[in-house]
């Protein structure tokens, strides 16, 4: 296939006019076919790569149906996001398990929509006093024996795991998690700089949702904030929906950490792409009002977001964030910090052909390629 007449996203270069080959599944130099594609007026960018979200049309990831988690797959591909970590809750460890072996068998189905390269869990090593919308009841000290056994029914497939650094145990568990190949990631949690500090020197590279569930980045104690900036590699994610973090701080946080490190992710909820209403959410039930998620009868309790990340995206735009530097937030340092960086997240000769079309002007959606294949156009 030869897409042709649009700008092309590069990593270095942000775009240039030029066309973009495919052979099959892969970005190649050249094509041998003679299917062409379009691209006149529109950007062309990596497929986005989310890896912390919980649902969307009605299904949860916690849940842990194949039905639910099909349903999850294939309206995210219809929205651009082409890899998936899904984010687990804080759940009993008998549900997680059901978490992980759906994904596991999913992977292993290969049944078509965005992919899903593994999970993410999110609870339930984190700590009370921050746990936002995560239910107490079933928080858990770091445990490396239990992130073994949920890593081995995922046959692999656990990919991020949160921890509040604060927590009994949790300098082992960092290390003993970066060596079963698991990326750790800081967050709801209370720690100052040491100890924040003190985990990503441990391993963790990773900081869950910045600004929200942590300390504020204060002068004399800078907090999570401050320890993954002083800490090189330490890649934070970011809510870009409008609600969880103000312009200004979005702003800042790039211009803090650079294009080379932010991550946005969605964080969205069952509720994402469905009408206001009350929604469960982690065995606790949530109301929706507009693009607002909160815990029902705790207005001030935000509860993840209704926001695709393609809608993320749009926003850090409207934020003033350069498109360039969204994309790259969206697509190449998403999959770095899960390990697909190999083959996702550029349109690099040799990597899978999955890419958007986004119309210059309003960034909406004009067609999807996935691993070479047209979704829609």
């Amino acid at each position: 296939m030869r897409i042709t007449g649009g700008q092309v996203f590069d990593l270095e270069q942000g775009f240039s006019a030029r066309d973009l080959y495919t052979d099959g599944a892969l970005i190649s130099k050249s094509s041998a076919g003679e299917e062409t594609l379009d691209a006149s007026g529109c950007y062309v960018i990596p497929g986005l790569v989310d890896v912390h979200f919980h649902g969307c049309v009605g299904e949860d990831f916690s849940d842990a149906t194949p039905e639910g988690l099909q349903k999850i797959a294939d309206y995210e591909l219809s929205q651009g996001v082409t890899y998936l970590c899904p984010a687990g809750m804080t759940l009993p460890e008998d549900q997680l398990t059901e978490i992980c072996k759906t994904t596991a068998a999913h992977r292993a189905k290969n049944s078509g929509g965005a992919e899903v390269v593994g999970a993410h869990l999110e609870g339930p090593f984190l700590c009370a006093a921050k746990k936002g919308a995560q239910n107490g009841a079933f928080l858990h000290d770091p445990d490396v024996p239990m992130l073994k056994r949920l890593q081995d029914a995922a046959e692999g497939c656990v990919k991020l795991v949160t921890v509040a650094p604060e927590q009994p145990g949790s300098m082992e568990f960092i290390r003993a998690a970066v060596e079963m190949g698991v990326t750790v990631s800081v967050g709801h949690t209370v720690a100052g700089y040491e100890t924040a500090r003190a985990a990503f020197e441990a391993g963790a590279s990773h900081a869950t949702h910045l600004f929200n569930a942590m300390p504020p980045f204060a002068h004399r104690d800078p907090g999570v904030i401050g320890a993954a900036f002083d800490v090189p590699g330490v890649q934070p994610e970011l809510i870009c929906d409008g609600i969880h973090v103000h312009g200004s701080a979005v702003r800042a946080a790039f211009r803090l950490f650079g294009k080379e490190r932010m991550i946005l992710i969605s964080d969205s909820l069952r509720a994402t792409g469905m009408p206001d209403g009350e929604y469960p959410f982690g065995g606790q039930m949530i109301e929706v009002h507009g693009n607002r998620a909160t815990i029902l009868g705790h207005p001030e309790t935000l509860a993840g977001s209704v926001t695709s990340l393609m809608g993320c995206l749009r926003q850090a735009v409207s934020f003033g964030i350069p498109l360039a530097d969204a994309v790259r937030a969206c697509t190449y340092n998403p999959a770095q910090s899960v390990g697909i960086e190999n083959r996702a997240g550029t349109l690099d000769v040799g990597k899978e052909a999955s890419l958007v079309l986004l119309e210059r002007e309003s960034l909406s959606i004009r067609g999807i390629v996935f691993k070479g294949r047209v979704v829609t156009v």
